[in-house]
């Protein structure tokens, strides 16, 4: 029986609340029923839990408050995509209600899990049923209603578990999405799962890492140099499973760019990635565009020197301040984006910070919070330009002392006109009442390939199709290009377009994005029709009308 959470109790419980989403991270990335590729709930929520994991490592919290306050601000920060956004939420709010508590009992932790619900849900802006919030919802009601008349919190768990599966089986009923395709949410899915890693911590249960390469790497001798000698600060390890024959040495120049010590190991399955680097985020998110990611460990080698040689510091539980760029100017801009050429664009446009991300990578809060502060600006608009960045962008603005402003943009190609109507010599208010004018009249047609058999929206979709989307609502699909071109172009026409942009993606040459061009101007004869090379992942094009 256990009737007090200490500090300690609590940092075990999110190591296995880590681990446990790590070991089945594949089942909740295919719980997913939106065939288009992207960055997976159980991806975003295995990186999310591991920032946690990773910081109670480094503290010893006297109190379970303290600990709580560690694991929140981890969670924001390492934030990826909605799903780790709203994860993040759900802690932050039990950190809210377990503040300035040493030890917690059944109904104090409850009462914080509620609160957390609570949190979550007024982040965001139309919340909807059969989700993740509303499993939450359910499973704090139970946890609350349990420990008001038995203060067992092993107990008390057991029974908010139970709730929850049953509520995560309930979401079939309450989205049409998800009972069509016959599979329950992912989010609240994996959020039940890390329930269930905790209570197992917290009974002292041992749960096995997920599974990783066989080889086994010998550990550093980090007594055996001086600190000068560590040129970046982090040991970054991880595997990609493999998600597609995309060739890794892009991954392996862009990494080698970042740090020293790398090594890439390459081959059909998985690639196996050894780097030191100072920016272990975003080699990550990099790593990301190849496939899941396992096996995750990285180490701060310049702590590891220091307890080794015997000089370890007193462990503070602030992070160190953040570089912060003066204001040089009114406005700014951070500029979410992925392919070479679009990042050519947008810092053309006047971007000052470009973050890598988009469809398969998700970048952190954290991610977005470093690049608005390095903005030398007053006030700096964030760009997320994917659906899925947007809250990660929204939950950002506290972790900056800039001013923020995310313009909600869902494609790059709607960054591209937010950029354009920007007037530099008129108020902060007008120029995002401007660029949210701007962008709402482009409409975003995208051409990939099914990640996934689906029955989505009506469309009967097989994994390796064609697929074509406008606006991220699926359009059709089929086996030949020719097909889903023609849907798209019939879809754009119904707007009537004076301009058309096409940016060609990665793995698509120059001579056919323009034969490809060529078809769109003879069935939109009324349009001007530019060819851009963006060097996207995922998407051989994106093409905007306006």
């Amino acid at each position: 029986m256990k009737t007090k959470l200490s500090g300690r109790d609590y940092c075990a419980m999110i190591e296995g609340g880590a681990a446990a989403i790590a070991i089945e991270k594949k089942l909740i990335n295919d719980l997913n029923v939106f065939p288009v590729p992207d960055g997976d709930t159980g991806t975003n929520m295995t990186l999310t839990m591991s920032a946690g994991a990773a910081e109670v490592k480094k503290h010893d919290p006297d109190t379970v408050g303290q600990a709580s306050s560690i694991v929140a601000n981890a969670l924001l920060r390492g934030a990826r995509g909605n799903s780790g956004v709203i994860l993040s939420l759900l802690f932050r709010g039990i950190s809210k209600g377990l503040k300035d508590i040493s030890e917690a009992n059944a109904l104090q932790f409850a009462l914080a899990m509620e609160a957390g619900v609570e949190a979550a849900y007024k982040a965001v802006m139309k919340p909807a049923e059969g989700t993740m919030l509303t499993v939450s919802r359910v499973a704090s009601a139970a946890a609350v209603a349990f420990a008001e008349s038995e203060n067992d919190i092993e107990k008390m768990l057991a029974h908010t578990i139970k709730v929850g599966h049953q509520a995560v089986e309930a979401t079939i009923d309450q989205n049409p999405v998800l009972k069509k395709a016959g599979v329950v949410d992912s989010g609240g899915k994996g959020y039940v799962l890390i329930l269930e890693g905790m209570l197992r911590a917290l009974r002292g249960e041992q749960i096995e890492s997920a599974p990783a390469d066989a080889e086994e790497d010998s550990a550093a001798d980090f007594a055996s140099f001086s600190e000068e000698d560590i040129t970046f600060t982090y040991c970054t390890e991880f595997i990609i499973l493999r998600e597609g024959t995309k060739d890794a040495a892009f991954l392996r120049r862009t990494l080698d760019a970042m740090g020293d010590s790398l090594v890439v190991v390459d081959d059909d399955a998985l690639i196996k990635v050894h780097v030191h680097t100072d920016d272990p985020g975003r080699a990550l998110t990099e790593a990301l565009a190849y496939g899941g990611l396992t096996a995750i460990k990285i180490e701060n080698m310049r702590e590891q020197h220091a307890e080794a040689s015997g000089h370890a510091k007193a462990t503070d539980p602030t992070p160190a301040a953040p570089q912060v760029a003066p204001a040089e100017k009114a406005i700014g801009f951070v500029v979410v984006s992925a392919g070479e050429g679009l990042n050519l664009v947008f810092s053309d446009l006047g971007a000052d910070q470009i973050v890598t991300g988009g469809q398969t990578m998700n970048p952190s809060t954290d991610d977005l919070a470093r690049a608005i502060d390095l903005v030398p600006a007053e006030t700096v608009f964030v760009l997320p330009n994917n659906k899925n960045i947007i809250l990660a962008a929204e939950q950002a603005i506290p972790l900056t002392q800039k001013q923020v402003v995310v313009i909600p943009t869902t494609t790059c190609p709607q960054g591209v006109s937010a950029l354009l109507a920007i007037d530099p010599e008129v108020s902060v208010a007008e120029n995002e009442a401007m660029m949210k004018e701007a962008i709402s009249h482009v409409k975003t047609a995208q051409i990939t390939y099914a990640s996934r058999d689906s029955d989505f929206d009506g469309h009967t979709i097989r994994a390796g199709q064609y697929l074509t989307l406008l606006d991220n609502t699926i359009l059709g699909s089929a086996d030949d290009f020719a097909t889903v071109l023609s849907t798209t172009t019939t879809a754009l026409a119904a707007f009537s377009p004076e301009f058309i942009n096409v940016f060609y993606g990665e793995g698509v040459d120059e001579a056919t994005a323009q034969a490809t061009a060529d078809i769109i101007s003879s069935q939109l004869s009324g349009a001007e029709v530019t060819v851009i090379n963006g060097g996207q992942p995922v998407y051989s094009y994106m093409i905007s009308a306006e």
